[in-house]
């Protein structure tokens, strides 16, 4: 099992294979999410007296198995237990602000035979890399013990006596009262996520604000209809409220593959497995459904999503890039700062900044530099780039856009993961607040505030096509293309690094004559990110260990032009790489790339 702070996961199907969607797990996988479920009790009781732990799973068919387990290990520890059952991640991050943690049985965008297990607190996010550390240690001690796995195995098989003379021929158990309570527990999950939900996207948490501001877009949509389809893939987001707070801002919704546990096709949500909604879309607007101009894909827990628009001028369904979704997502959340800043007088858009992962394309520091906002970067990993937030908001920024541009979505403050729904209003946002009056005072529009920003001509009469033309133009490699993975056998990375820097430094003396013809690079600085630090001008790569890894290519003037990233996965077994261009130059992302892995497959070698 790989044991990150994004997530445990391992292949839970019995058969081992992967791509298997059986329900079954072995005897051993059932010991060992006991053993996982009782390291959490033990956590979570040191906190609290009287702990009560939200547990809910995605789609996956292993989740049953794994959630049966833990329960009864949960119950047996004397925690009070609610189980919602099909859950989406935002969704249970919601509904665990009430409670003292949760357990999420999840892996996210992995094969479907994968399942893994995600662990937070009331703060509506994952633990972070050090509360998780401590989670690991004594998972490795527990299943280290024979002694620990026979008391777990005890447990797991264990038939309890009657609770009361009204039920002399049936063995109680209580993890079979806290699973009847499930439809229970699911509505006041759902109650708990669209209030929430409601005040992410209206940025306060004052509900005359937010109900002020659904009724603007409510207004905006019924002069220019809007409609949405989603391709649910059988997610945990089929039985969330995507639906109910659509309605409730006037927007009209379609759903695709909208059975729970019905996944149809890749559960990835890139390109290749957008089609589907692009092909959905492009029937819908067949029939006249002209309003539908947005479509999204969760991933199997419902956090992620990646975006399909229809495109007025070539009158096709396309897909949004992952790097384009985030930038979008950004530009709209700090226009919103600034509109609202006109709307109420107030000071939102004060020491605004923005957290994002080390490969997130280059495009976001042109935007974040738009509005006069800091960009902070950490290592790859949701709860990285969160306590990344954290930190800065600690110091006095204001943090409310974070995300990893470069596997798509994004977070909006105060949630703690990333959500499609907030990547969807994101986007809703900056389409229906234009320009408008309030108390004979002009408001300008979100997009009326990026073209200013960047000294562009505005027209009111827009649509998502113009606000794409004006993003900063890049290059950038797909994290889910064939070219974007190695495999690699060296299983120490600051060596691997070590050997790598020797290499590049050799092959960039005798490269850098060509690097300044073709490409007008004249420089560089290697970069490191560990966790929420990054480390400028690193001199010594294997001291990055496991960490991100970048080459940062510069100009005649030290302006950025490009870069080239590598990071080993920590939730697969696989070494990442990725190249990042300024200007819609696809030779140069692709000959700086094949020299990446050309150099990395060598230092393998060595």
């Amino acid at each position: 099992m790989i044991t990150s702070a994004s997530g445990w996961r391992k292949v839970f199907a019995i058969s081992g294979d992967e791509n298997d969607n059986t329900a079954q797990i072995s005897e051993n996988d059932k010991i060992l999410s006991g053993i996982a479920a009782e390291v959490f009790a033990d956590y979570i009781i040191e906190r609290t007296s009287s702990p009560t732990v939200i547990l809910g799973q995605d789609t996956r068919p292993t989740g049953k198995a794994i959630c049966e387990a833990m329960l009864k290990v949960l119950v047996s520890k004397n925690i009070n237990v609610k189980y919602p059952g099909f859950i989406a991640a935002p969704e249970i991050m919601a509904y665990g602000k009430n409670a003292s943690g949760f357990i999420y049985i999840s892996a996210s965008h992995n094969p479907i035979g994968h399942n893994g297990i995600k662990f937070g607190l009331d703060d509506g996010g994952v633990l972070n890399g050090t509360e998780n550390a401590k989670l690991v240690k004594a998972l490795n001690e527990k299943c280290a013990s024979q002694s620990e796995i026979e008391r777990i195995k005890a447990i797991l098989n264990e038939r309890k006596s009657p609770k009361t003379a009204n039920f002399p021929e049936e063995a109680h158990d209580e993890s079979n009262e806290v699973i009847a309570k499930s439809q229970k527990s699911k509505v006041e999950a759902k109650q708990a996520y669209l209030s929430f939900s409601k005040e992410v996207i209206s940025a306060t948490a004052d509900k005359s604000s937010q109900d002020a501001l659904f009724s603007k877009i409510k207004q905006g949509i019924s002069e220019n209809p809007l409609g949405i389809i989603a391709d649910m893939n059988g997610s945990a987001r089929t039985l969330s409220i995507d639906k109910a707070v659509f309605k409730d801002a006037g927007i009209s919704y379609y759903g695709l593959n909208d059975e729970p546990g019905k996944i149809v096709h890749a559960i990835i949500p890139e390109p290749e497995n957008l089609i589907w909604c692009a092909r959905e879309m492009e029937k819908l607007q067949g029939e006249g459904h002209t309003e539908v101009k947005f479509g999204y894909m969760p991933d199997c827990d419902g956090d992620r999503g990646n975006i399909v628009f229809w495109n007025e001028k070539t009158k096709k369904a396309e897909v949004l890039k992952a790097q384009e979704v985030f930038a979008l997502s950004v530009l709209s959340e700090l226009s919103y700062m600034k509109y609202l800043d006109e709307v109420t007088g107030g000071d939102c858009s004060k020491n605004l900044a923005v957290a994002a992962n080390c490969p997130t394309s280059m495009r976001i520091d042109e935007v974040t530099k738009a509005f006069g906002a800091k960009l902070f970067r950490a290592e790859v990993g949701e709860a990285n780039v969160v306590n990344l937030a954290r930190k800065k908001r600690s110091e006095g920024f204001t943090v409310r856009i974070l995300g990893e541009g470069s596997n798509g979505g994004n977070i909006t403050h105060p949630a703690a993961v990333r959500d499609p729904l907030n990547t969807i209003f994101a986007l809703v946002k900056l389409l229906v607040l234009r320009d408008s009056e309030n108390g004979g005072k002009k408001v300008r529009g979100l997009f009326h505030i990026w073209c200013d920003s960047q000294n562009l001509p505005y027209n009111n009469d827009f649509t998502l096509c113009d606000v794409i033309e004006t993003l900063p133009v890049y290059c950038t490699t797909g994290v889910a293309e064939e070219r974007a993975i190695l495999k690699i056998k060296t299983t120490d990375h600051s060596v691997l690094k070590a050997n790598f820097q020797k290499i590049f430094e050799e092959e960039w003396n005798c490269k850098k004559s060509e690097l300044s013809s073709k490409y007008s690079i004249e420089g560089y600085e290697a970069i490191g990110t560990n966790g929420t630090e990054e480390t400028r001008n690193l001199s010594d790569y294997s001291k990055n260990g496991k960490g991100g890894l970048k080459i940062l290519f510069t100009g005649k003037n030290k302006e950025p032009l490009a870069y080239i990233w590598m990071r080993g996965s920590g939730t697969e077994p696989v070494f990442r790489v990725l190249c990042d261009v300024k200007g819609n130059n696809s030779a140069e992302e692709h000959d700086l790339l094949e020299w990446e892995r050309a150099m990395i497959l060598k230092a393998d070698n060595l």
